[in-house]
């Protein structure tokens, strides 16, 4: 057999570089558990959370210590996109053999954010036959994604389901402890030399995402080897190296579900006592389920949550709303406009 692993795995990726936290602990040792035995516990194994968080490079750690331990074994990495794509073209090229013995006949399959088979339904149905297959042979499989699989629209239930079969694991953003320590080890992987106080002030303001932490460092590093002088690289300085974008990014992130509905209220000149009443007509509803979407998308809320926000209604409605305002995004450009348009005020 021979190692297949597309895109390439980081060699950074590895469970010696993963600092555990409360917030991974779970994610951490059921990982490690899959990678000393694969196909026997935890499958499949699930995990979600936000970007940034560590998912990827968790099963990166899994597939480098698979295959340090048996370089015999049979491991794709793929994202979901990437599957998509090459089934389609194999159903252009007419050649689903040789599609389905690449990806039936591995010993570990690993897919990273699953929430883009949302709405591909024939692509569904292909995964649920090889996840089937790969599942009875006793062979590993693990999933990434941006939520809750059963949060995913228009997934077909019976992959909810299998995917729900394992150990689903909530990644939650790090505490301070822990992004201080990521900062702290990369700094000294990097052989950097970053005064303390920059350090904290980096694990304080970046709070939500690991990866736009890490960049930061890396901005604040590369600055240091341009002037060729660390002791330079004072806590002003650092702010406003980071200004422009990693805080003002994570500034925007801290966005809430009041501040949408009352901005998409403004746009659409309605008042937000509408939006989240009972009230049906087309503007309003449309109004509702643009809110719904920007809350999906800038924040950390479940369906259940924003549904309650918007006068009570279930998780199915918030649901509805998300996919009908990504198939209008699809459809119509002025549309997607308007959406990018909101977003951006929502991030000033």
């Amino acid at each position: 057999k021979s190692r297949v692993s597309p895109p390439v795995i980081s060699a950074r990726n590895t469970f010696e570089n993963f600092i555990v936290g409360d917030g991974n602990r779970l994610a951490h040792a059921a990982s490690l558990a899959v990678a000393e035995s694969p196909g026997s516990a935890f499958n499949p194994l699930c995990l979600y959370g936000s970007t940034g968080l560590g998912k990827t490079h968790l099963m990166h750690a899994v597939a480098h210590f698979i295959f340090n331990n048996n370089p015999n074994s049979s491991i794709v990495y793929i994202s979901s996109e990437r599957f998509i794509n090459e089934f389609i073209r194999s159903i252009q090229d007419n050649d689903l053999v040789k599609f389905r013995q690449k990806y039936r006949s591995v010993d570990v399959l690993m897919i990273d954010d699953v929430q883009f088979f949302s709405g591909k339904t024939r692509c569904q149905e292909e995964f649920f036959h090889t996840f089937n297959d790969l599942f009875n042979s006793g062979k590993q499989i693990i999933l990434s994604s941006d939520r809750p699989v059963s949060e995913i629209p228009d997934l077909n239930e019976r992959l909810v389901t299998r995917f729900e079969w394992g150990m689903p694991i909530d990644i939650q953003p790090p505490d301070y402890e822990t992004r201080l320590a990521i900062l702290s080890k990369k700094a000294e992987a990097l052989n950097a030399r970053i005064a303390p106080d920059v350090l904290d002030f980096l694990a304080r303001k970046i709070t939500k995402n690991v990866r736009r932490m890490e960049g930061a460092l890396n901005r604040l590093i590369a600055y240091t080897a341009l002037i060729k002088d660390a002791k330079a690289l004072d806590l002003a300085t650092a702010e406003k190296l980071l200004a422009d974008s990693f805080l003002q990014d994570e500034a925007a992130a801290q966005v809430d579900i009041p501040q949408i509905q009352q901005k998409t209220a403004d746009y659409y000149k309605i008042e937000v006592a509408d939006m989240i009443g009972p009230r049906r007509p087309a503007n309003i509803a449309l109004a509702r389920q643009v809110a719904m979407y920007l809350s999906r998308k800038l924040t950390k809320h479940s369906l259940q949550e924003i549904g309650k926000l918007f006068g009570g209604r279930n998780h199915g409605t918030v649901m509805h709303a998300i996919a009908a305002v990504s198939n209008s995004m699809e459809q119509d450009e002025k549309f997607a406009d308007v959406i990018e348009f909101l977003t951006r005020r929502l991030s000033v």
